[in-house]
């Protein structure tokens, strides 16, 4: 686990790294799920080098597409893809755009960034690894102000319907979205009641907690006929004490001030 804390420092530096050279991107929703998908890459999925264009193995859809800068960072941590490319994020002939896209780089299951469309692909490729007996698992992070698309409702009925007992939804909710607060944009509280009585195995858990995240994906493991949902209670922007909590940096790039000042603070080297 101490390990895999530490990637996940790794991985903030790199978005950091990667907003900036880009002056553009989403520094808020990145930061807030960055020990998600770390404990999913590094501590649960089966999925490394290797196995990277098996079809037998784990699947991860990042349904908030928008946070793309996360999953890249995972990949180069993982070596899957060069850590130097991370700084050609959003830059014209890069791989690495803005919402992911899995023609044109390894190690992403879906191209993303309409949101709400990400846990209807992991349903289908739920089912079909049922049908084909295939052994992998599927992983969807979503964000909670994309529960408020009503796509993630019907995808979440189907769910429960075809005893998906191999999908995993893992919602990363941190209160914010692009427009302000979710409580305030169209309060959809509270989460977990809404998917029990869908019909799904409910977990919550601190989402910053890279140990209990992982104990509780292992725990679905166990969980039979049913699909499962864990509620990550996030903080927006994690990491980087002037950007946490803060509507404001959901979208935007980061000025070579900021730069320094969230660098210092994650222990970056060599940031002045």
């Amino acid at each position: 686990m101490r390990q895999t804390e530490k990637i996940a420092n790794e991985m903030r530096k790199d978005i950091i790294e990667m907003i900036h050279a880009a002056n553009s991107g989403h520094p808020g929703g990145s930061l807030s799920c960055v020990d998600i998908i770390a404990s999913l890459f590094f501590e649960v999925m089966d999925i490394d080098i290797d196995s990277i264009n098996s079809t037998d193995r784990d699947r991860f859809i990042l349904s908030k597409g928008h946070a793309s800068e996360t999953l890249y960072a995972a990949l180069a941590e993982m070596g899957i893809i060069p850590h130097e490319e991370l700084l050609t994020f959003r830059k014209f002939g890069t791989r690495l755009q803005g919402h992911p896209n899995m023609n044109h780089c390894p190690g992403i299951d879906m191209s993303s960034g309409s949101l709400g469309q990400g846990l209807s692909v992991g349903v289908g490729m739920a089912i079909a690894n049922k049908m084909n007996n295939k052994p992998y698992r599927v992983y969807v992070l979503v964000g909670d102000g994309e529960c408020q698309e009503g796509m993630i409702w019907e995808a979440a009925m189907s769910a429960s319907h075809y005893g998906l007992d191999n999908l995993v939804l893992i919602v990363d909710h941190n209160g914010l979205q692009s427009d302000g607060f979710v409580r305030d944009v169209m309060n959809n509280s509270p989460l977990g009641k809404k998917f029990d009585s869908f019909g799904w195995n409910v977990f919550g858990c601190d989402g910053h907690d890279i140990s209990i995240i992982t104990q509780a994906l292992k725990m679905a493991k166990t969980v039979k006929d049913k699909p499962t949902v864990l509620i990550a209670e996030t903080v927006k922007g994690k990491g980087v004490s002037f950007m946490e909590n803060n509507p404001n940096w959901h979208g935007r790039g980061i000025s070579d001030e900021d730069y320094i000042r969230a660098m210092k603070e994650l222990g970056g080297d060599d940031c002045e």
